[in-house]
């Protein structure tokens, strides 16, 4: 397997995952800044432009984040970072689609309409106007993982990729100027446990 590697939150969701698994998996840079990913020969591996993406022994290749991750679990099943059965699996992609919809999007968009703009104006449809509003979104987000935090990890007792997602984003929010706010006291206690694991440093 190959991995198409770049600077970005999503990218480190998936190393992360690796280094969680203790996965070695070959690497293949791509240049985000430059532009490469949303050129030949790279739109022939991910016709979406984005990374990650694996390519896999038989010449498929995966993209999106969750997918990837995924893909890695069912090959590689322990330790469990989605679930060993099915309620487990459940309750894991349950968070992570959440944490995704009600944090990450609107956060990454949050940077790309705002900040970012520079960079991701002549590759995409920006709404400048809409930054505000989506930086509010990704804080209402937060608020409601706050609020319900069960236990020492996002999906309750596991850690799993529901952590490792929201993780890597408020990793990339500190630096784009979106940081955590103080008042989410339960998530600035998580974040610090996570960043003690050293899959964390392992994959910046």
């Amino acid at each position: 397997m190959k991995l198409y590697d770049s600077i970005g939150p999503n990218p480190r969701v998936v190393k992360m995952f690796m280094a969680e698994k203790g996965l070695q998996i070959d690497r293949i840079d791509v240049d985000l800044r430059a532009g490469e990913n949303r050129r030949a020969p790279y739109l022939a591996v991910n016709a979406a432009g984005q990374t990650p993406a694996l390519a896999l022994e038989s010449g498929a290749v995966v993209a999106e984040v969750t997918a990837i991750c995924e893909y890695l679990e069912e090959v590689t099943p322990n330790p469990a970072l989605i679930g060993s059965n099915a309620e487990e699996r459940a309750h894991t992609r349950m968070w992570t689609r959440r944490v995704d919809l009600k944090v990450c999007e609107p956060m990454a968009n949050g940077f790309r309409f705002a900040e970012g703009l520079p960079m991701f104006e002549p590759r995409m449809l920006c709404r400048p106007d809409a930054a505000p509003a989506l930086k509010a979104l990704a804080q209402d987000g937060l608020a409601f993982v706050e609020a319900n935090m069960e236990g020492p990890w996002i999906a309750g007792g596991r850690f799993t990729l529901a952590d490792i997602l929201l993780f890597a984003f408020l990793e990339f929010g500190a630096v784009v100027g979106q940081p955590l706010d103080p008042k989410f006291v339960k998530l600035a206690d998580w974040i610090a446990r996570v960043r003690a694991r050293p899959s964390a440093a392992a994959s910046a």
